[in-house]
């Protein structure tokens, strides 16, 4: 759904884990990181889009989760001149997203991208707090960080996080 002023209406999902890491996946077959995100449809409430692509992008439902939060309005970011695509209707020209801080109740195990019929990652990691500011495409960063800022006190913060890997291959040959 695209607002009045080109923006497509977003949800923005940071799922951290009882060390106070985030989850931080790779976009399929790109060298691309980011927060899962995806977004709301005409009927859908904010939250009720937050978990439709929960479970789409990362195979996780409501009771596998823990809301500790959401910021307190639309952050947007616009999109660069060569990513517009300007022959679609309406025009969308940028983002505008909640974003909403998870923690995580369940097992690791229980992430997965296989859930829905097109996975958008492929692989994941636990990344310390403010990795994904640093990390994040440049027209996004600002979003990220105001994100990150206002939803820091919600997060348990250790002095000393481990960072661990998890590759989860997608295979194409078992979606068909």
């Amino acid at each position: 759904m695209i607002d009045t002023d080109g923006y497509r209406m977003n949800v923005g999902i940071i799922l951290a884990n009882d060390a106070g890491q985030l989850l931080w996946a790779k976009r399929l077959k790109q060298k691309a990181w980011q927060f899962p995100q995806g977004g709301i449809k005409a009927h859908e409430t904010p939250k009720r889009a937050m978990y439709r692509e929960l479970y789409e992008e990362i195979g996780l439902n409501a009771k596998q989760v823990e809301i500790l939060g959401t910021t307190r309005g639309w952050l947007r970011y616009r999109l660069p001149p060569h990513l517009i695509r300007h022959y679609q209707r309406p025009l969308c020209i940028g983002q505008k997203q909640v974003w909403y801080m998870l923690r995580l109740l369940a097992d690791e195990s229980a992430i997965r991208f296989d859930a829905f019929d097109q996975p958008e990652f492929d692989e994941w990691q636990w990344v310390d707090y403010w990795q994904p500011a640093k990390e994040i495409v440049y027209f996004k960063k600002n979003v990220y960080k105001q994100a990150l800022n206002e939803l820091y006190h919600l997060v348990p913060h250790h002095s000393k996080t481990i960072q661990r890997k998890r590759k989860l291959t997608y295979k194409l040959a078992e979606a068909v």
